[in-house]
């Protein structure tokens, strides 16, 4: 099984502390969420402590003290050793292994938390730590925040203000290391083979719920934790349906199938890919017209995908070819310009056409600062995902032309993972094929 080597979280530790400045932060796990009865959901770690520690139990806290000394920095409250939990729910690292595996400065019980992190973070001028996320452990932050802001004006030292950990985390994890390149290669290349296995595959599968089975057991197999994200098998107007996870209709000849799947790997990184084939081997006429814009509209927003572009770039280069090629096909009526001002199109195309990518299927980092678009970077990663839904679901604009019986229920997008570079972007997801050629037989 893979294993990050340690070095890379105390790499990205030494940054954050540097942010930090003399501030304290408290960074918590993700807890356990049950689901019905006793049973819980597979523990999904939260991906900022996870950044930092590489420790995968719930129920732990880590604690940054940039005005420490090193080996007085970085503290971790741990789940204790237990025997009898052990028993029935796994092995814990303990304290001592967050020390010497994990390599924390200090390491204690999660339930000392509560009385020793006022002397921890006593003399801190200000708290790192993120309002709204974890009622148990805020309530305790709190509480003693406003302590030691009461007795600030008595003592003199102490914090006297809270500020937000994603100040600091966004901007260092959207700039992906060559670690994290490689990894995010590892799970796109994952990815890309399922889908290819549903190409190869898809004559012989008469559900939805089978294509969904055979992605999710090969990420499985590959090793990988498991799907990213609830995976999308939506066949015929299902595919009209941005977030479809029923996943449970029966697959027609003549209809088109579209998969939304990427896996997750052991320590978290994510592809997502998206791929539109016919399900009996060949589009029709009207699906092809469609399938070769939105093909068309995603290959010109990838080339937009370099340094010093910006997201707002891809998605508008993207729009364009999309309204343009709707204009010529007679689903859409008027000048392209007055079209895309004026959202006329949005019944057709309701989304953007891309998010960063990384730990999170959604990845942190901020689009525009005000009125300015992030200028895009090398190491950046993101999706361009372009897509038609026709359907009666959103009603036509008004002096829109009303659609056509043929044209109902052909959904297609058309998603790859792209790594910003300086002049040729990356396609990491490059081996799912989505050349018309390749998916007729």
């Amino acid at each position: 099984m893979f294993k990050t080597s340690t070095k890379v979280f105390e790499d990205r530790r030494e940054i954050f502390l540097k942010k930090l400045n003399g501030r304290a932060a408290i960074i918590p796990s993700s807890n356990l969420v049950k689901h019905h009865a006793d049973c819980e959901y597979p523990f999904r770690q939260d991906s900022n402590f996870w950044y930092l520690t590489g420790f995968d139990e719930p129920d732990s806290i880590a604690l940054f003290l940039s005005n420490k000394p090193k080996g007085e920095r970085y503290i971790l409250f741990v789940a204790p050793k237990d025997i009898i939990s052990e028993v029935w729910h796994g092995f814990r690292w303990g304290i001592e292994g967050a020390e010497r595996e994990f390599k924390a400065d200090k390491a204690h019980s999660i339930n000392d938390f509560k009385h020793l992190l006022p002397a921890y973070i006593g003399d801190s001028e200000e708290i790192v730590y993120s309002i709204g996320k974890n009622s148990k452990i805020e309530k305790i932050v709190l509480d003693i925040f406003s302590r030691q802001l009461e007795a600030r004006s008595r003592v003199g030292i102490g914090a006297n203000s809270i500020k937000s950990p994603e100040i600091y985390l966004n901007e260092m994890r959207l700039i992906k290391s060559d670690f994290e390149i490689n990894r995010m290669r590892e799970a796109t290349k994952i990815s890309a083979e399922a889908h290819e296995l549903v190409r190869k595959s898809i004559s012989s599968k008469h559900n939805e719920r089978q294509i969904q089975g055979l992605i999710e057991g090969f990420f499985l197999e590959k090793g990988a934790r498991g799907p990213a994200y609830n995976s999308i098998v939506a066949s015929g107007d299902n595919a009209c349906i941005l977030h479809y996870t029923s996943n449970n209709s029966d697959l027609t000849d003549g209809d088109l199938l579209l998969v939304d799947a990427g896996c997750s790997l052991i320590d978290y990184y994510n592809g997502d890919i998206t791929r539109t084939i016919p399900i009996g081997g060949k589009f029709s006429r009207e699906q092809k017209l469609i399938y070769e814009i939105v093909l068309e509209a995603q290959k010109t927003a990838i080339k937009k995908s370099v340094k010093g572009s910006t997201s707002t770039n891809v998605h508008n280069a993207a729009l364009r070819i999309l309204v343009e090629g709707l204009r010529e096909i007679g689903l859409l009526r008027g000048d392209t310009n007055q079209i895309i001002e004026q959202g006329l199109y949005k019944h057709l195309y309701m989304h953007r056409t891309g998010h960063w990518l990384g730990l999170d299927v959604h990845d942190v980092g901020a689009y525009r600062m005000g009125e300015y678009d992030i200028p895009l970077q090398n190491g950046m990663i993101l999706t361009v995902e372009p897509g038609i839904y026709i359907s009666d679901r959103i009603p036509v604009p008004e002096g829109q032309p009303s659609i056509d019986q043929k044209w109902k229920g052909i959904g297609i997008r058309i998603e790859d993972d792209i790594l910003v570079n300086e002049t040729e972007p990356e396609i990491l997801s490059i081996g799912a094929k989505k050349e018309i050629s390749d998916l007729e037989f």
